[in-house]
């Protein structure tokens, strides 16, 4: 299989010289099930760059589902970070009664036949220069290869997970049961290869999706595959702090360090958190006082609904010993809530799952929020690269080979460090090595595949 290089994350773009220009604009019509206010992550590429794109040549509408229609959260604060003059369309969705009984209760398969509807209509009135699928619900994206027949409109997809899975591993859980997730299984089989047929370019947020996918459709070329990871969310903060929000996990000026982890568990993970609470519990054996400073805030560590999520960092905590120094809160919060905590916290943790190939989308928030980093990843993730670049902050790793004993005796010493400095201390972080990581840059590179489906045959 040809190797897919990587294209390089370009630095940010002048944009006074970019909207300067008198390139005419191109449109876009850019679709996501999930759009603010839904509280859900696969829409932060869009949400991030949607500030940035008029300056890089190119005009956007959202095709989307009425949130009403979506299983997740609702965050209206969302919505402040949109442009305000931005066109969002909204499609309706099946009855999920209805549809479960055949096996389809999934909102990208009960939202299809109203997506297509709405956007034939919008293809056929206004003039678009490309449609671009940024979503996790893949059903939405056999409506590509459709358009593009009916409409002659290329499209690209954006590849944040994957969507046609060989197997699932040994013990990992069959979201809905055996006989959904075979459904689910056969659908993708199917579907997946029709999409990639006609599509102009894929993005993808790690090289590990465009490697499997070159090595399954022979027919894409290296030059149609885009690496690019979330952009680290800059105006976000910005807004962050006009904004009055409070978070009720803990009080910053109680005394007490306060860590904060925020995003998801699960036994992929199990070995960085043991790791972690070891050397804390090692810590403590030795030096007490300095331990007990410190409060652990592991918050939003299960996707189940309200009600059902299960704690899992909790019971770690108590096996080795420091149940008293952490608090886990298994649900989700909000977004706006989620930042508030990091920039509250006294320092941010990072946890890393045994697969090389996880890139925590949470590091770019961590290192906006100005706090201390410590994170806990396999060796080849490239979050240990980013830090080590832009020194905002330390990672301890770990590999197939390493025992959670191991880790924690690697992790004791910089855990000293992290205890023992005074609070409220900024890492030294390089923010010129940071700059290709922002949302700013990231857009200016999603605009570059932008302009290839267009310029392509």
């Amino acid at each position: 299989m040809p190797a897919v290089s990587p294209r390089p994350i370009s630095p940010p773009v002048n944009f006074l010289d970019v909207s300067a220009s008198s390139s005419p604009r191109r449109r876009v019509l850019l679709v996501s099930p999930h759009f603010p206010p839904v509280n859900a992550p696969d829409h932060q590429r869009l949400r991030t760059a949607l500030p940035y794109l008029e300056g890089l040549g190119w005009e956007a509408e959202i095709l989307t589902v009425n949130p009403e229609e979506v299983p997740h959260p609702q965050d209206e604060w969302l919505m402040q970070t949109l442009p305000p003059a931005l066109p969002v369309h909204q499609a309706g969705a099946l009855p999920k009664s209805i549809t479960r009984w055949v096996g389809l209760g999934h909102v990208g398969w009960r939202c299809l036949p109203y997506l297509a509807r709405l956007g034939d209509r919008l293809l056929a009135e206004q003039s678009f220069d490309l449609v671009f699928f940024s979503t996790t619900l893949f059903p939405v994206m056999i409506l590509g290869p459709y358009w593009q027949r009916r409409f002659g409109v290329p499209f690209a997809v954006d590849s944040q997970d994957p969507w046609r899975v060989e197997a699932a591993p040994a013990g990992q859980h069959r979201p809905g049961g055996r006989l959904k997730y075979g459904l689910d299984k056969a659908l993708a089989a199917f579907w997946e290869p029709r999409v990639m047929a006609g599509v102009s370019q894929v993005v993808a947020v790690s090289a590990a999706y465009t490697q499997t996918l070159q090595a399954r459709y022979p027919w894409l070329q290296p030059e149609q595959f885009t690496v690019l990871p979330f952009g680290a969310p800059e105006a976000d903060f910005a807004q962050l702090a006009r904004c009055p929000l409070q978070q009720t996990h803990f009080d910053p000026n109680d005394g007490r360090q306060h860590w904060v982890y925020v995003g998801r568990g699960g036994p992929d993970m199990a070995v960085a958190v043991q790791g972690l609470l070891l050397g804390l519990q090692e810590v403590r054996s030795q030096q007490p006082d300095l331990a007990d400073r410190v409060h652990l805030h592991f918050i939003g560590t299960s996707y189940a609904p309200v009600g059902r999520a299960i704690a899992t960092i909790a019971p770690l905590a108590a096996a080795a010993g420091v149940a008293d120094l952490v608090t886990e809160h298994p649900q989700r919060v909000p977004y706006a809530e989620a930042q508030k905590l990091l920039t509250d916290s006294d320092a941010v943790l990072l946890i890393g799952s045994s697969d090389p190939q996880y890139t925590a989308s949470k590091l770019y928030p961590a290192v906006l929020a100005k706090k201390p980093i410590l994170a806990v990843f396999h060796a080849a993730s490239s979050v240990v690269d980013i830090l080590h670049q832009t020194q905002a902050g330390t990672a301890i790793t770990f590999d197939a080979h390493t025992s959670p004993e191991q880790l924690a005796r690697q992790l004791a010493a910089p855990l000293r460090t992290l205890l023992a400095q005074p609070q409220h201390t900024p890492p030294p972080t390089d923010w010129d090595a940071f700059a290709p990581y922002t949302a700013r840059a990231m857009t200016q590179t999603l605009c570059q595949v932008f302009d290839r489906c267009v310029r392509s045959p």
